[in-house]
């Protein structure tokens, strides 16, 4: 086996006019660090025709014409930063009397990156890293990982005339490159892959965006999940008219949840004397009444004697009426959330007691103003909880980097972790 053959197995190397001597592999300082250094040669006999003036090479009208030596950044080889120094065969066009250089499919023209290295790069965009941990990692600058990000941006094509049955909606933080404070996110419901991300959630840019989408693929929508933000209603109104909306029943929860809790709050500033009891034991109050020990007896601190667990939010509980029937009507709508119970839970919204608090009573009217997309919830089995995950995912890919300043950058990141923009621009 020759060790022309060698390196090109090791670095990976599909040019077969590539050349490699015995001595060609050495260890030099290339910008200050210690660096392994392959020395070839690429060489073929004259071209047909000439690329510049398109004559013909009949008579050696194109000649070989002296090399030209480059410097071609490659992957990283047992952790040290590797170089190949290539001498590329130059020719002379006799006809025109232009040179050129000998190309090869391991760099593009005028580049001194290997194809081997941006697709390693662009491989590495897929992990939870940092930019410039990339750019280290293979020994190149933050603004050429930058401009090759771009480069796989330009590979995202959304598909106007298809639309996915079930969707779902979202909000994340945006950059401060972009005029609205939040970006709005959408995936398939069923896959979890994100179909797009938006730099603005506010109605007149999602309606405007939505409606570039063909009739037949908005028609084509069944549901869409989402939060109480308002203006995410009309959207859907007015885009998708065969859609219906489904309310993600965790913010449901959350909503009853911090009505409850600001009654707590508002009765524990009242009551001096249960002040603490009240304070330190709100994650009982807010727990599902059946999850309740009813079982074991243990000390807690600010009761005298030995309880369970449902003693403690019954003692509590009793404390104050509006307390009371605002916890009795927040655990009778858990139970109907649980049971998926449409119509018990409906039934406990229009008939409230009337001694429930004023926060617990904005929070069932919000609900009775949506009746439609509740019962939703409790019918489909659709939620948002792919695109949460997706949601932290997006702080952890923004922690990471210590934020952005290009929304399109973060963008292309998202859409690389996720696994929604495969990298295939290199591969060509």
């Amino acid at each position: 086996m020759s060790i022309t053959h060698s390196i090109v197995s090791v670095l990976n190397l599909k040019d077969p006019h590539l050349h490699f001597s015995e001595d060609c592999v050495s260890s030099q300082s290339i910008r200050g660090v210690d660096s392994l250094v392959f020395s070839g040669s690429l060489s073929y006999d004259p071209p047909s025709s000439c690329p510049l003036c398109g004559s013909s090479n009949p008579g050696s009208a194109i000649i070989k014409h002296g090399t030209k030596s480059s410097l071609i950044t490659l992957p990283s080889v047992s952790r040290r930063p590797a170089y190949l120094r290539l001498k590329k065969q130059r020719f002379l066009c006799k006809h025109c009397g232009h040179t050129f250089t000998a190309s090869t499919s391991i760099v593009l023209p005028h580049c001194f990156i290997s194809n081997n290295t941006r697709l390693s790069i662009a491989l590495d965009a897929k992990m939870k890293t940092s930019e410039k941990d990339i750019a280290f990692r293979h020994s190149v600058s933050h603004a050429t990982v930058n401009s090759l990000l771009q480069q796989l941006y330009q590979d995202f094509k959304v598909q106007r005339n298809f639309l996915p049955p079930h969707l779902c909606f979202d909000e994340f933080r945006s950059v401060k490159g972009v005029d609205a404070s939040m970006s709005f996110l959408f995936l398939n419901a069923e896959s979890g892959q994100i179909l797009n991300i938006l730099p603005d959630r506010r109605m007149p840019a999602l309606i405007r965006y939505f409606m570039s989408y063909s009739r037949k693929a908005r028609e084509a929508v069944k549901t869409v999940c989402m939060d109480m933000y308002s203006p995410y209603f009309s959207v859907v109104h007015h885009c998708f008219p065969h859609a219906k909306i489904i309310l993600d029943r965790f913010h449901i929860v959350q909503l009853l949840s911090r009505a409850l809790n600001k009654t707590r709050v508002n009765f524990m500033n009242q009551s001096k004397p249960h002040y603490n009891k009240l304070k330190r034991y709100w994650k009982l109050l807010l727990k599902f009444e059946d999850d309740l020990n009813d079982q074991d007896f243990k000390k807690w601190v600010c009761f005298p004697s030995l309880m369970r667990e449902i003693d403690l939010v019954h003692f509590l509980v009793e404390l104050d009426p509006e307390l009371k029937a605002t916890y009795e009507l927040y655990q009778s709508l858990l139970t109907a959330l649980n049971r998926k119970d449409p119509d018990a839970f409906l039934q406990a919204c229009l008939n409230p007691d009337p001694l429930i608090s004023k926060p617990m009573n904005t929070a069932i009217q919000s609900l009775v103003e949506r009746k439609e997309a509740v019962i939703n919830a409790l019918t489909y089995s659709f939620s948002n909880g792919m695109i949460e995950g997706t949601n932290n995912l997006i702080k952890v890919i923004k922690r990471l980097a210590f934020g952005y300043r290009s929304f399109i950058q973060f963008k292309t990141r998202i859409l690389l972790i996720s696994n929604t923009l495969v990298p295939c621009h290199f591969l060509n």
